[in-house]
C-alpha cells in the first residue's frame, strides 16, 4: 500500500515537511560517499529554513502538554496498559524538557561562519564547486567518519524539535479511524460538517497504479484519482478505485 497524507493546516504541513527532511537527512548522513554528505548538509540547511517559523517551538510545547494532560487522565482507567502509558508520558516529558531548555532553533548553525558561507554558496545553483569554496571541497575529502562526526554535531540542536514533532505526529496519526472506501469513477467526496480535522491519510494499493489529487477543508474532502501517462502527465481515472481513508484529529 502507498500512503498519501494531506494536512488541513499550515502547522501540520510544517511538521510533515520537517519529518520528511529529517528522514532524508539521516539517510544521507549514514552514507560514506562525500556526495551524500553534500546532500545531507543541503538538507540540514533546508531544515534550518523550515524550522525558523517563529511559533514552531511554542506550538510543539503546547501540543505535548495537551497530550501529557490527556494521557495522564487515563492512568486510573481500567484496562489501560500502565507500563505503555508511563513510557509514552516519559517520552513526552523528556521531549518537552529538551525543547523548553533550547534557545532559538538552529542558532549554533547561524553563528557558525563557515556554515554560513557554505549555506550561501549552496543557495546558488552549482555555486559550491571546489573553485568557489575550496574549504568545502577539502571537508568533503576528509575521512567519512570525521564528516559524520561534524554532521552529527550540527544536527544536534535540531534533535529536540525532531523528537517533539515525532511524538505529535504519532499521536495525531493514531487518533484516526481507517475506513475502506471505493471511489466511483475515480472520484470521491465526503462532507465534514465543519469538523476541524488536522490530517487526511489515504492508502491505495500500488498495483492500482494510481495516485490521489486531494483538496480538503473543514467542510468537505475531495479526492480524484489519476494515472501518469507516457509523458508523466496526469490523466483522470474513470474506473472504480478501492482505497483506505483516515481522518485524524488531536486528542
Amino acid at each position: 500500500m502507498v500512503l498519501y497524507e494531506y494536512p488541513f493546516n499550515e502547522r501540520v504541513r510544517t511538521l510533515l515537511r520537517l519529518e520528511s527532511l529529517f528522514d532524508n537527512l539521516f539517510f544521507f548522513v549514514q552514507q560514506p560517499d562525500p556526495r551524500s554528505h553534500h546532500v545531507a548538509l543541503t538538507t540540514l540547511f533546508e531544515i534550518l529554513d523550515v524550522s525558523a517559523r517563529a511559533d514552531l517551538k511554542s506550538d510543539l510545547l503546547q501540543d505535548l502538554e495537551r497530550y501529557r494532560q490527556s494521557l495522564g487522565a487515563l492512568r486510573e482507567h481500567p484496562g489501560v496498559d500502565r507500563k505503555a502509558l508511563d513510557t509514552m508520558l516519559g517520552s513526552i516529558e523528556q521531549a518537552s524538557s529538551s525543547l523548553a531548555a533550547q534557545g532559538k532553533t538552529g542558532q549554533p548553525l547561524r553563528q557558525n561562519e563557515w556554515l554560513t558561507t557554505i549555506r550561501s554558496r549552496l543557495a546558488i545553483p552549482g555555486g559550491a564547486c571546489e573553485f568557489d569554496v575550496p574549504s568545502f571541497h577539502a571537508w568533503k575529502h576528509k575521512p567519512a567518519e570525521l564528516r559524520v562526526q561534524d554532521l552529527i554535531q550540527w544536527v544536534g540542536p535540531f534533535l529536540p524539535v525532531r523528537d517533539g514533532l515525532a511524538i505529535v505526529l504519532k499521536m495525531l496519526r493514531e487518533s484516526g479511524r481507517q475506513m475502506p472506501i471505493v471511489a466511483e469513477g475515480g472520484a470521491y467526496q465526503q462532507m465534514l460538517g465543519g469538523k476541524a480535522y488536522q490530517l487526511l491519510r489515504i492508502r491505495v494499493d500500488e498495483r492500482e497504479g494510481v495516485f490521489p489529487e486531494i483538496s480538503a477543508n473543514k467542510y468537505m474532502v475531495s479526492v480524484r484519482f489519476s494515472v501518469q501517462g507516457a509523458d508523466l502527465k496526469s490523466q483522470p481515472v474513470t474506473a472504480e478505485v478501492p482505497f483506505e481513508l483516515t481522518l485524524c484529529n488531536s486528542i
